[in-house]
């Protein structure tokens, strides 16, 4: 329950200002619909009319575009287009929320503030800082009644995806939806994302090449997470570098995803290029967002583990198991053949024990364009397909990272690498693993 004395707490009246505002901003998708607009111009319309609405529905825009076959193509290859970029909020704004979360005195608290923002997104802004210890701090400032606007455009987005599924019918995206929402509502808990850090920074203990910044807990508060500051380049910089650098990247992140995921059952779940950033020479990975945080049972991954070793050995009794533990129902053989399609490619680099790229010489452009569209063709005759929730972010953050590995052109045994990663594997020896370090991070 939402504390009334919150002045920012979830509002029936800041969410009908936002229904307003998204109304207003939609009604041009609107006409196109009326008009009988086919589905390229109507799906043209709608990203127009979510970039303007800026905030929490374009930002699950973005999200859903990533997660395969959910939305049908048209509006997919639309949405992929909406910029993650907003104008940051001006320093009347920056002098409101600091005094609301650290008091009228907040500027004493740092050695200086910058009042121009470093970086600005769909739910908040960031700004430079120093501690009077003279550290380099990244103060994150979230915007005005992101609660509110939360619940009004997840209200939008049912509404978005009832159009989409009444065009087609392949998809059922009903736990997706809740899925998204609660991890959109994660994100907007700074305290939590705080905690998320120092379970990240425990996790990858031994990993002394990637480092996660230090919170300042006694400069952070629900709205504010106030952290070290990372300096380092993002990905886009290291696409021409030596193969042998780019390589060196590639294996950094693969670590940095994958061995929390499978030694705790936790993963990163927005492996976008800007959440990360690496040092001269690409000593050193950076991970710098941790608003996106996945956190599984210890019997999903046993799904995940024990999907690859059914696809390398043949079992399908092995493989069909993994579906119905991720919690996939009405599984026939025809279903089970379609998932096993889209499953080979996501585990296709993790299945061969040799150097290779992402895509083995697929040009990235199309590499899994092939595999999605017969996957959705067969889907259409078994359809709607209930996606479980559990299974969206997996999907998602596997994409994503993949996508990192083809901008790279990396070149590595990705299969001796996973396969390093599960040796030894046990659901039971995972649990009591993510129980201490949940405990420890104050997230138990």
């Amino acid at each position: 329950m939402s504390d009334p004395r919150d002045p920012e707490r979830n509002r029936i009246t800041a969410r009908i200002g936002r229904v307003a505002k998204v109304g207003a901003n939609m009604s041009g998708a609107v006409v196109a619909r009326a008009t009988g607009a086919d589905q390229a111009a109507l799906a043209k319309a709608l990203r127009q009319a979510l970039g303007r609405s800026k905030g929490p529905l374009m930002k699950v825009a973005q999200l859903l575009a990533t997660i395969p076959d959910l939305l049908p193509q048209a509006y997919a290859e639309e949405f992929r287009k909406l910029q993650a970029h907003a104008p940051p909020m001006g320093w009347p704004f920056v002098q409101r929320r600091m005094r609301a979360e650290l008091g009228h005195d907040w500027e004493s608290k740092f050695a200086s503030f910058e009042r121009e923002a470093a970086a600005a997104a769909s739910l908040g802004q960031v700004h430079r800082a120093v501690a009077h210890d003279r550290r380099a701090l990244a103060c994150k400032l979230q915007y005005p009644d992101m609660a509110s606007a939360v619940e009004a455009d997840l209200g939008q987005l049912r509404t978005l995806l009832g159009l989409f599924k009444s065009m087609d019918k392949t998809i059922d995206s009903t736990e997706a939806v809740e899925e998204v929402g609660e991890r959109l509502r994660e994100e907007l808990e700074y305290d939590r994302e705080l905690k998320h850090m120092r379970l990240f920074a425990a996790m990858l203990a031994d990993e002394a090449a990637i480092r996660v910044p230090d919170p300042l807990e006694e400069l952070s508060t629900k709205r504010l997470l106030t952290m070290t500051w990372l300096e380092g380049r993002g990905l886009m910089h290291w696409l021409d570098a030596p193969q042998d650098t780019r390589n060196r990247i590639a294996e950094l992140l693969f670590k940095a995803w994958w061995g929390p995921m499978t030694h705790y059952g936790v993963i990163h779940g927005d492996p976008h290029l800007g959440n990360y950033a690496l040092t001269e020479n690409a000593e050193r990975l950076h991970l710098l967002d941790f608003g996106c945080v996945r956190i599984f049972p210890s019997r999903f991954l046993e799904g995940v583990v024990g999907l690859w070793r059914g696809l390398k050995t043949g079992d399908m009794d092995q493989v069909a198991h993994s579906y119905e533990i991720w919690g996939f129902k009405h599984l026939n053989a025809d279903l089970i053949e379609a998932l096993t399609m889209w499953a080979r490619f996501i585990y296709g680099p993790l299945l061969d024990d040799r150097v290779r790229t992402i895509a083995d010489n697929v040009p990235p452009a199309e590499y899994g364009r092939r595999e999605a569209m017969e996957v959705r063709r067969r889907l259409k005759t078994l359809g709607p397909v209930l996606i479980p929730r559990e299974f969206v972010f997996m999907d998602r953050a596997a994409i994503g990272l993949g996508a990192a590995f083809l901008h790279l052109r990396a070149e590595l045994n990705f299969g001796a690498m996973f396969a390093e990663s599960v040796e030894g594997f046990s659901a039971e020896a995972l649990a009591e693993r993510q129980a201490v370090a949940l405990a420890d991070a104050g997230l138990a």
